[in-house]
């Protein structure tokens, strides 16, 4: 029935290409990856809100990871395509007024669109310029004529859906080397694999580092202690060269104060 769209599925799904092996590089290009894949089926309608839905999601997923320059283009009909000209038309003009809800600049790639149905692709901006393929919006009108989709509409006839696919990551592999190039594997104190690291001037503060270190753990924060035998000096150069956001360095002061020193990876001695 029209009241129970839109629908919308979404999974991690893992796919596989046969790339040959001089095209194979890092995490950027390989054989298997996972995408972060997404079927929306809804309304001609609704499309237009939907698309609006789906790009505010990956806004604000993207920004979060720091990637704030877009690049958009919008691929429309091409040669070949299957659909009548009224659904085409419909698809391209939500699309263009997704866009512009979102009050994104857009480039139009005429005649770019999969023979199934028109789209948005969002390219990101890296640290030096380059520009990534991700995430991608498509109106698909071929699948669900295939699969023979139907909804009874408000006046009891038999309607075709619009499908919508969506990935905001696109893969997830290639997301991660692109994310660690662009900050050079800086990355901000939510995503750090270590978020505090303890630095004890001396095995006898060892004690006080460790119940620390247990705390924070209990507070959800990644924490560990710095177990080599270097000098504190050191341990602190150590900890910027392996980019630790949050540094705490324990010595008598600290025990006697039941207080940690503070330093950040940006903003120095707290």
């Amino acid at each position: 029935s029209y009241r129970e769209l839109p629908i919308r599925y979404a999974e991690l799904g893992t796919v596989y290409r046969y790339e040959r092996s001089g095209t194979l590089h890092g995490l950027m290009r390989v054989r298997g990856f996972t995408q972060d894949d997404a079927h929306i089926f809804c309304l001609p309608s609704q499309l237009e809100d939907e698309l609006v839905g789906v790009l505010d999601l990956t806004e604000s997923i993207l920004s979060r990871f720091g990637f704030e320059n877009y690049e958009i283009n919008l691929s429309t009909r091409p040669e070949k395509s299957v659909g009548g000209d009224d659904i085409w038309e419909k698809a391209e003009t939500a699309l263009k007024g997704a866009l512009s809800r979102k009050g994104w600049d857009y480039k139009v790639d005429e005649g770019g669109g999969a023979f199934y149905g028109p789209k948005i692709d969002v390219k990101i901006k890296d640290a030096i310029g380059r520009t990534w393929q991700c995430s991608t919006v498509q109106c698909d009108f071929n699948l669900p004529e295939r699969f023979d989709l139907e909804y009874v509409s408000k006046d009891g006839k038999k309607e075709r859906p619009i499908m919508v696919h969506r990935a905001i990551f696109g893969s997830i592999e290639r997301f991660f080397g692109i994310l660690v190039e662009n900050t050079a594997g800086d990355f901000p104190v939510w995503l750090s694999p270590v978020q505090l690291k303890v630095l004890p001037v001396t095995d006898d503060f060892r004690p006080f580092c460790e119940d620390v270190v247990k705390k924070a753990k209990a507070l959800g924060i990644r924490a560990e202690i710095d177990s080599s035998d270097d000098r504190l000096g050191k341990m602190i150069r150590n900890a910027e060269l392996e980019k630790i956001p949050v540094v705490a360095v324990v010595g008598q002061k600290e025990i006697d104060s039941n207080q940690l020193a503070i330093r950040t990876r940006k903003g120095g001695d707290l």
